[in-house]
């Protein structure tokens, strides 16, 4: 399972290896969330969908994001659901004006770039933007959460007839349901939330995984009759990376930090962005080195480094400073730069060069137990010849 993956650059290139190598006896793969970007368009599946998974050997499924939804979902629904090709619809309004207008999809550049997929073991048809697939002990299924992470009555209706069913499920969504500490369960249009169906015990979910958000983190919430549902962001698979160390000490729906996962680990995202800000601002005092990320951090959030540091390391004042500006360290007052630095840090900071802090998930069903794997991508050989595994949970599919 990949999520966010379609800016045909060189941090999507880079999850291929590892993508081929330990996905390579896997039945299907999944993309959740933003297939293209930055608008959807169809000229754009040969480079950024086509050509870096042309040697995976077995059908891909997707669920769109809300970039792909920027072309009108004109794209998304003539490739992966082989729908005919709609006129664009200009958008109307203050959108219209400054997003970008949707294109033609060209025909014959399309049915080139089909090509690189054209073997009969790579072929599926999804019956639109939402889903289900069964197997005999499990059932995935995937929702469109759109632009405005809602979902309407008439996938609500399907939603809540699929969940019916008396097998185990993941959800697969378009938008994580928590995310940096935060829940964020989905309204469903006539009320309640995506969440309230996952959570029922009738339903027999047991994770419900997202992307759009572009990093790993992994949270075991514990409901009132003792369930453990896994809810995770998966959205490592090629777009630029969100950061990790702005995310505080976890503490939503009960979940303890020392259970909260994410990668990259939130010292090595402040290490790197505080060396590619420094570079980029030409300030060398913002710098931090790993070991001095990853202490900083933990005197912040209060926990036991996941790594021993490199020799002793004093938090000076040039140190917090450093991780106030990277929105990593409170400020005086309270005041909220870091909120400003979560939402637009990433945004302002793709780069083409390794590391690349992506990531993808592995999923082995057997009748008693689902079994998950992240496994990092960085770009670099050794770990595309050996991709080292971040994460690994294993869920009871028993009654």
């Amino acid at each position: 399972m990949l999520g966010d993956t379609g800016e045909g650059d060189a941090s999507q290139y880079a999850v291929v290896p590892g993508l081929l190598k330990i996905g390579e006896q896997t039945a299907f793969a999944i993309i959740a969330s933003d297939v293209i970007y930055p608008t959807g368009s169809g000229n754009e599946y040969g480079d950024k969908f086509f050509r870096p998974y042309k040697d995976y050997d077995a059908p891909i499924y997707a669920i769109p994001g809300n970039h792909d939804w920027y072309d009108g979902l004109g794209g998304f629904m003539r490739v992966f659901c082989d729908a005919p090709p709609l006129k664009p619809k200009p958008d109307r309004g203050l959108r219209g004006l400054l997003w970008r207008k949707p294109e033609t999809i060209d025909e014959a550049r399309l049915a080139t770039a089909r090509e690189l997929r054209g073997k009969p073991s790579q072929q599926a048809t999804q019956p639109g933007p939402y889903w289900v697939i069964e197997s005999d002990s499990l059932l995935v299924v995937g929702v469109d959460t759109g632009i405005r992470n809602v979902i309407d009555r008439a996938q609500t209706a399907w939603l809540r007839r699929v969940s019916l069913d008396p097998r185990p499920k993941i959800l697969v969504t378009g938008k994580p349901i928590y995310t940096g500490n935060t829940y964020k369960p989905s309204p469903l249009e006539g009320g309640g939330t995506i969440d309230d169906i996952v959570r029922d015990p009738a339903h027999r979910y047991v994770a419900a995984i997202g992307g759009d958000v572009h990093n790993y983190q992994r949270y075991p919430v514990e409901l009132d009759d003792g369930r453990v549902i896994q809810y995770i962001v998966s959205g490592g698979g090629g777009a630029f990376m969100h950061a990790t160390h702005t995310i505080q000490r976890v503490d939503v729906a009960g979940v303890h930090e020392d259970a909260f996962k994410c990668y990259p680990l939130r010292g090595d995202s402040l290490s790197f962005y505080s060396q590619l800000y420094s570079r980029r601002l030409r300030m060398k005092w913002l710098y931090l080195t790993p070991s001095e990320a990853l202490c900083i951090m933990s005197e912040h959030i209060r926990n036991e480094p996941v790594r021993t540091p490199t020799g002793p390391v004093t938090i000076t004042r040039r140190m917090r400073w450093a991780a106030r500006l990277l929105g990593a360290w409170p400020w005086p007052l309270r005041l909220p730069v870091d909120r400003v630095f979560h939402r637009y840090l990433s945004e302002l900071s793709d780069w083409d060069t390794p590391p690349f802090f992506k990531q993808f998930l592995h999923a082995t069903v057997t009748p008693g137990e689902l079994v998950l794997r992240c496994f990092a991508a960085t770009g670099c050989l050794g770990q595309e010849l050996e991709p080292p595994m971040e994460d690994e949970v294993r869920i009871s599919l028993a009654p």
